[in-house]
């Protein structure tokens, strides 16, 4: 199942805003860049509601600009702004994390197994396949904490794959692999403490990547 699929769980207003909050956060549309809501319909193969949906989640997040019938500017981002969005994932995905432990994950052997068979094809893994992978392990975590006000709340604070996705580089392919499988296998073996401090590290480390890569305006 390719990323766009998996994407696909999600309620469409809240798919389309992650994936465009990825793409500013990368730096994929910069400060003052007009959003066009017809082109991002058109590169996403939906219609204009869910994009307008999202383009007012991502005012309401000051993220954005919205101009009477011209779509949206994007507005500066600033280290504040991502440092706090990241945080909340950090608080609550860890939180996620050790109830997932508590109360078990029958598929967590199948996930390790599908992300040790990703370790060995590293070096020729697709960016959309890290992705898609990425994304089914976040989300069957979320489900497995049993709470679906956590899960809606993580699910809008998702940053998922931008529209014109660029692979990370290798090195973090590798790191944030073994992550996963160090918390699915705390999880497995319902050490709720080490899940969520793994989580909060795996979650941590992917701030600071974004942090260290970002260019301010």
């Amino acid at each position: 199942m390719r990323i766009m699929e998996s994407m696909e769980l999600l309620p469409a207003r809240v798919r389309i805003t992650a994936i465009l909050k990825k793409a500013l956060f990368s730096g994929e549309y910069k400060s003052g860049d007009e959003l066009s809501l017809t082109d991002i319909a058109g590169k996403l193969g939906v219609s204009r509601t869910p994009v307008r949906e999202a383009f007012q989640a991502l005012e309401a997040e000051g993220l954005i600009e919205l101009r009477m019938n011209k779509g949206a500017i994007v507005k500066p981002i600033d280290e504040k702004y991502i440092t706090d969005h990241y945080e909340m994932r950090m608080l609550l995905e860890s939180e996620a994390a050790g109830r997932a432990a508590k109360n078990g994950m029958p598929d967590a052997d199948k996930l390790i197994e599908k992300l040790v068979d990703a370790q060995k094809r590293m070096e020729s893994l697709s960016g959309s396949e890290y992705e898609d992978l990425n994304f089914e392990v976040h989300t069957a975590i979320w489900t497995a904490a049993d709470n679906r006000r956590l899960y809606k709340i993580l699910s809008s604070l998702w940053n998922g794959p931008s529209i014109g996705f660029t692979s990370p580089k290798l090195d973090h392919y590798i790191k944030s692999t073994q992550e996963h499988i160090d918390i699915l296998t705390y999880i497995k073996e319902h050490d709720a403490k080490h899940a969520r401090k793994e989580m909060e590290h795996h979650i941590e480390r992917s701030m600071d990547n974004i942090l260290k890569n970002f260019k301010f305006r």
